[in-house]
């Protein structure tokens, strides 16, 4: 199995991260995997011990895995932090397995989504792997599938999709009207154009979203798994993108997934129970 470069994202979060360096040494594919650990500037002075703590934990753990520490002199912002390291590590290797730090990864992680990036290689169509998937009831679920958007708690992607992110958020709004952008929306259940307005608006300043749009515009189709390989910690008011909650919060899978779909058409289930999902968390997710 080719092994993907891991693209790690790190700030003023040392605790975190030493969760999310715990959970991906249990892969067994990360020893043989090269780590680029892009760690952000501090915003201030008083941020600056925080930081330096984020990389001298990595500095301790280096004998542990094949790393290369990028060490920002200044804060990017997650939007541009994200985009120019994945951007060079696709650039690099044609594919990037890309977590953040305050994600925690199942031990059959990497192997899933490894086998999926070899996979589909070959199928521009596909253009995202999730490792993630919402806490719905699973029943009825193949063990993997496509649903419409993208997720960002431990995904991954190849050069040829990621050369078509979009980041104009006026643009992509404009293409997304009508019922285009209801589909978007998951037919209503959620606003996720609201994230580009936002964005827009210099309200927020996230990546994610233009990930889901320029995809979905591109009619490409995004890999996840019945049961989610990570879940994400920094719900828990410590971070600056995530607001406090518990709504996505669920079991998370023990299994390496290797039954993948032929057919590429979305999973009609997988939808239902996703926009169930967000009908009735409104207001809370």
């Amino acid at each position: 199995m080719t092994h993907a470069p891991i693209a790690l994202f790190c700030y003023n979060r040392p605790e975190h991260l030493a969760r999310t360096l715990d959970a991906l040494e249990a892969n067994p594919e990360f020893a043989r995997s090269k780590v680029y650990a892009f760690c952000e500037g501090p915003k201030d002075e008083a941020e600056q011990p925080q930081v330096d703590a984020v990389r001298a934990l990595l500095r301790r753990r280096a004998g542990k895995m094949d790393l290369e520490l990028v060490e920002r002199g200044e804060n990017l912002g997650l939007r541009a932090s994200i985009v120019d390291g994945v951007t060079r590590v696709c650039r690099e290797h044609g594919r990037a397995i890309v977590v953040e730090d305050d994600i925690v990864a199942s031990p059959v992680f990497l192997n899933s989504m490894n086998a999926a990036l070899n996979r589909y290689e070959d199928t521009p169509e596909v253009m995202h792997v999730s490792g993630y998937f919402l806490p719905v009831d699973p029943a009825g679920l193949p063990e993997s599938f496509f649903y419409r958007p993208t997720s960002c708690w431990g995904w991954a992607t190849w050069r040829e999709s990621w050369q078509h992110l979009d980041l104009d958020a006026a643009g992509l709004l404009a293409r997304l009207q009508g019922e285009a952008g209801e589909r978007f929306d998951l037919d209503g259940a959620y606003d996720f154009r609201a994230h580009l307005r936002l964005n827009l608006e210099g309200r927020m300043f996230t990546w994610a979203i233009f990930w889901y749009a320029s995809v979905f515009l591109r009619g490409g189709f995004c890999l996840h798994p019945r049961i989610s390989l990570t879940r994400n910690i920094g719900h828990d008011g410590g971070g600056s993108n995530c607001r406090p909650t518990t709504s996505f919060l669920g079991e998370m899978g023990g299994a390496p997934v290797s039954a993948f779909p032929d057919v590429l058409q979305e999973e009609p289930l997988a939808l239902a129970r996703a926009r169930e999902f967000y009908l009735n968390n409104k207001g809370r997710v």
